[in-house]
């Protein structure tokens, strides 16, 4: 049976408060991936201390702690207002507009939606339809600026 999102969401907070448990994925065949982050960026002794601190599930599971990269998952409302200015790729779950794929710079974020611009157009995409959303890279012109 998988451990439960919430369960090691609290035994994490409640050993490093400023740690956030991005997301746990089934990494293949009795392997876990949990990524983490937090304010300051993730180490690899931060990656150990977690590690340590799930050793309850190495029993049962080969873990893989990690931060999140470059593309980082954006799960929640204040992880778009935490990145605002920067890119992002969406995919929502109906069509919007006539397409389910985003990408653009974040220009805000409210309790409801988060507002994109992209193409000289800006677009509100409810938190409800965004069914993936993760930080894009940001893209170089010719002459090496953004």
């Amino acid at each position: 049976m998988r451990p439960q999102t919430d369960e090691i969401r609290s035994r994490l907070c409640e050993a490093e408060p400023d740690l956030e448990l991005l997301s746990i994925e089934e990494a293949g065949r009795g392997s876990l991936r949990i990524l983490i982050d937090r304010p300051e960026g993730v180490d690899l002794e931060t990656c150990q201390r977690v590690t340590d601190l799930l050793g309850d599930l190495r029993e049962r599971y080969s873990l893989e702690v990690s931060s999140p990269g470059p593309e980082r998952p954006l799960t929640r409302p204040e992880h778009y207002a935490r990145f605002e200015g920067r890119r992002a790729k969406l995919t929502t779950r109906d069509k919007i507009d006539g397409r389910r794929n985003f990408i653009g710079t974040i220009i805000g974020s409210d309790e409801e939606a988060v507002t994109l611009g992209f193409d000289e157009t800006v677009i509100s995409i409810p938190f409800g339809e965004i069914e993936k959303a993760r930080l894009a890279p940001e893209v170089k012109n010719a002459k090496g600026s953004e």
